[in-house]
């Protein structure tokens, strides 16, 4: 992998010889590991800790390695698993009952098809399925995503009327009633659900 070969070839440069080559082995492995990775991996990196416990010779070589592989392979930094978007991201921002119940009403009265995203800035599985619905719209864009921050008081009406008692909460509806409710960061769910009633109409 040609990310081995840059750790490699700048320890060699800075000294590394073949008495290193073992470390340099197993922090080429982890780099790729976790610079090649999902999202996931990449939150928690393992090479942090080993550069803690290296010499400042062998930390400041393997961060130069390290800054210009991630430079040099700017493709292969995410993978994502959904496929490119299609257009602009349709995602509109709900900050009070009022503004919630007139969307609610046209939704309803324009048989239209929308999805009603209740989050949170402080929740993690939020910030988790983000990147998800924000590729949804774009990938969707007859149908609208209404994005609701529940932590505002201007709309403590509306969660107690949608009972929302956990986030994220996503309320599908299609032709302007309401079709399917997930709770929870569920990625396929909420992806199947979006097949189902949306693609193809």
């Amino acid at each position: 992998m040609r990310g081995n070969a840059v750790v490699r070839a700048l320890v060699s440069r800075r000294g590394g010889g073949a008495a290193r080559s073992g470390w340099v082995s197993s922090l080429s492995s982890c780099l790729s590991n976790n610079l090649i990775s999902t999202p996931d991996k990449i939150q928690s990196p393992n090479w942090k800790l080993w550069l803690l416990s290296a010499n400042s010779s062998i930390a400041s070589a393997v961060a130069g390695a390290s800054a210009t592989f991630h430079l040099q392979n700017r493709s292969l930094q995410f993978r994502r698993g959904l496929c490119s978007s299609t257009g602009p991201s349709n995602i509109l921002y709900i900050n009070s009952d009022e503004e919630f119940d007139k969307i609610m009403n046209d939704v309803r009265g324009k048989s239209s098809d929308a999805i009603f995203y209740f989050t949170a800035v402080w929740c993690g599985p939020c910030r988790f399925i983000s990147p998800v619905i924000t590729e949804l719209s774009k990938q969707l864009p007859h149908v609208t995503t209404y994005k609701i921050d529940i932590d505002q008081e201007s709309v403590l009406n509306t969660l107690r009327n949608f009972q929302i008692s956990s986030v994220p909460t996503f309320f599908f509806f299609h032709n302007g009633k309401m079709a399917s409710q997930i709770i929870g960061a569920d990625v396929g769910r909420l992806k199947k659900t979006a097949d189902e009633l949306y693609r193809d109409d």
